[in-house]
């Protein structure tokens, strides 16, 4: 049953990470169910207030992030509320739409299609796309980290333990 336990913490922190990249995925509500994983399985005695506080915190900070990140991108490059609209669809749509390509191309296309909604000219909806895939890999390296994060936290919980 051990064996079993921390395959499936393991394969929830791998689905984790993945979905650091891959908006699809549940990303850091993965990790944070392997942590109840490994209550259930092996014992919730090492995590007390402190360690659940720390992780919903960096939950919630990766969730507000995540859209303030995306968002940053595109304001940054001058784009609208509706290219940021767009951006924030094109990465929900975009990879179940196009799969090999559409975490890019989602956002792109959304930002795009936003701004010339708002009636900006094309340039300015290039840039402006531009600024969100800007937003996009900022995001995900954001997101990256602070899964990575949890992660330690939590192995460094068990080994103080």
């Amino acid at each position: 049953m051990d064996i079993l336990g921390w395959l499936i913490i393991a394969a929830l922190f791998a689905l984790g990470m993945a979905g650091a990249i891959f908006p699809i995925l549940p990303g850091a509500l993965a990790i944070y169910a392997a942590f109840f994983v490994y209550g259930w399985i092996f014992t919730f005695e090492p995590f007390g207030f402190w360690f659940w506080s720390f992780q919903t915190i960096i939950v919630v900070v990766l969730f507000v992030a995540d859209y303030l990140v995306n968002a940053w991108g595109v304001k940054k490059y001058g784009g609208s509320r509706a290219s940021v609209i767009g951006s924030t669809i094109g990465i929900i749509i975009g990879p179940f739409v196009i799969p090999a390509f559409g975490l890019i191309i989602g956002p792109l296309a959304g930002a795009v299609i936003g701004e010339l909604l708002h009636g900006s000219s094309m340039n300015r909806a290039l840039k402006v796309a531009w600024g969100a895939l800007v937003g996009l890999f900022s995001s995900m390296i954001v997101k990256i980290i602070l899964q990575a994060a949890m992660i330690v936290i939590f192995v460094i919980w068990l080994i103080a333990d």
